[in-house]
């Protein structure tokens, strides 16, 4: 296998001129290339589409002092973002409120106080606002629904097996003392209001979705992972659902289609049922109407029970 060349290597994610005079090439070399101007002094392939690390990366190493926030930094922590927020074509970066804001091609610039912690590096040559801190970020632009999604992902526990990690992004303590350092910041008033309605529990963005749907449409509060036998190490447990009344709501993902994960979720709810529980089965299709059949099937199971 050939040995890459200066140019391979440039032409295999976005670069700036200062990488490529180190490998020894010049201005004539790249205007002769496959390769964009996306802003001042930051080039990428034509062929194929760069990530927005490697983008991000690019540009961060010809802007001093600047880390990549808001939308950028939420999606670079792998965190979720409603579609109307998950267009990337921008950069979002920030830097220190005492010096100028960035201006660039493709980037939009932010001057933002940030305290100890609330900014982190991703990797190298990313410097990132923490997963906690984005949140924050996009209180003004978020709407209250989002907000609480978002920050359900942020508070809920991981499980270290699937995920590689072991603790929470941040808790309930640690983002109320975050609101409380920045308490004229734009959009804050929206993310205390949204920290009053997150709750630890939700292992997914559709299950926050109808849990804040049943209390809009005056269902009781569900509560969050009900464990079927909690002594048994290995029991079944529920999303949500009303522990008192025996209600189990499963909100049953696109990989609950797999053969068997199918065959688990029988399980599962078999042993529910036989143990005198309604079982409520959720799938995406039920959002298309805001969770239509299953406020009907629960409004049901709850005259049924109270009866």
């Amino acid at each position: 296998m050939a040995t890459p060349t200066a140019l391979d290597l440039m032409l295999a994610h976005p670069f700036t001129s200062a990488e490529a005079r180190r490998l020894g090439l010049d201005y004539a070399d790249l205007v002769k290339q496959e390769v964009t101007r996306v802003s001042r002094g930051i080039y990428v392939p034509r062929v194929g589409v760069p990530t927005l690390a490697d983008r991000a990366r690019a540009t961060l190493a010809v802007t001093q002092g600047a880390w990549a926030s808001h939308r950028t930094s939420t999606a670079l922590n792998g965190l979720w973002l409603p579609d109307p927020s998950s267009d990337h074509s921008l950069l979002h970066l920030s830097k220190p409120s005492h010096l100028p804001r960035v201006r660039r091609e493709g980037v939009v610039g932010h001057r933002v106080t940030a305290h100890p912690g609330e900014v982190i590096e991703l990797e190298p040559g990313i410097m990132a606002s923490s997963p906690a801190r984005s949140w924050l970020d996009l209180g003004q632009e978020l709407g209250p629904v989002s907000l609480v999604a978002l920050g359900d992902q942020l508070i809920r526990k991981p499980r270290p097996q699937f995920e590689g990690r072991s603790e929470s992004y941040a808790t309930i303590a640690q983002l109320t003392e975050m609101i409380r350092l920045h308490p004229k910041m734009k959009g804050v008033a929206k993310c205390r209001a949204a920290l009053a309605d997150m709750r630890v529990g939700a292992d997914s963005i559709p299950e926050t979705l109808l849990r804040l749907c049943l209390l809009a449409y005056g269902f009781p509060e569900p509560e969050l992972q009900i464990v079927l036998r909690p002594s048994d190490a290995f029991s079944p447990s529920a999303d949500l659902g009303y522990l008192a009344l025996k209600i189990a709501i499963q909100y049953d993902g696109a990989h609950h289609l797999a053969d068997q994960q199918r065959l688990r979720d029988a399980r599962r709810d078999a042993a529910f049922r036989e143990a005198g529980w309604t079982v409520i089965i959720v799938t995406a299709a039920d959002r298309e109407d805001d969770f239509g059949r299953v406020r009907h099937k629960l409004r049901s199971a709850l005259r049924s029970r109270a009866a």
